[in-house]
């Protein structure tokens, strides 16, 4: 494919993003089989979904109660608390075994991604696959220029094209195929090191 594309004007940039395409779906496969389809994987989404809605319920319902009821008694108040902190606390718990569920295919998809970075690398090495229409900040620079020979800023090296094409692409085929993370674990923040509980200090 890339060979094919090579002989078009902008063969090298196209040859680049139409091989991260194809990896991203390919890792997307990937993870739906060791991953999106397994029962353990949607009984997670399910329950942290249910969590989730349950959690919003439960503060509209204190936030109204509070504005319209001054005669709530303080253990109702108390009582309302700790059921929230027992869902919050189950909704965290369930955000961390959706991550370490996801481990497992997060390795495999590591190395295919190792692989085609290898093989993109060996393709394209000390050549400018595409010009940036503006001079990066030096930060930027050191990866878009990077094993590229000569000084011209607007010089766009494999490594930086790839980077970009393997966030937008898999990012939204995630969403396109319905295989985004559910926002509630991401706010709930239960990853695989979750930050401490304030309420416990």
């Amino acid at each position: 494919m890339a060979w094919a594309l090579s002989s078009l004007r902008y063969g090298d940039s196209l040859s680049v993003v139409a091989i991260s395409g194809a990896t991203a779906v390919l890792c997307e496969a990937i993870s739906w089989l060791l991953i999106y389809r397994t029962t353990t994987y949607n009984s997670l989404r399910a329950t942290i979904e249910r969590h989730s809605r349950k959690l919003d319920a439960m503060k509209s319902g204190l936030s109204s109660g509070a504005a319209g009821s001054s005669s709530q008694t303080a253990s109702s108040s108390s009582s309302r608390a700790k059921k929230m902190d027992r869902v919050e606390t189950s909704l965290k718990d369930a955000a961390r075994e959706l991550s370490l569920a996801k481990l497992k295919s997060g390795a495999v998809v590591a190395a295919v991604l190792f692989v085609v970075f290898g093989l993109l690398n060996s393709l394209f090495e000390g050549r400018a696959v595409a010009k940036l229409p503006f001079a990066p900040v030096p930060l930027v620079q050191r990866m878009s220029h990077r094993g590229i020979p000569g000084n011209d800023p607007s010089d766009c090296s494999m490594v930086f094209l790839y980077f970009l094409c393997s966030i937008s692409i898999r990012t939204n085929l995630q969403k396109l195929l319905g295989f985004a993370p559910p926002r509630a674990a991401a706010a709930a923040g239960g990853g695989l090191f979750p930050m401490p509980d304030p309420k416990v200090n």
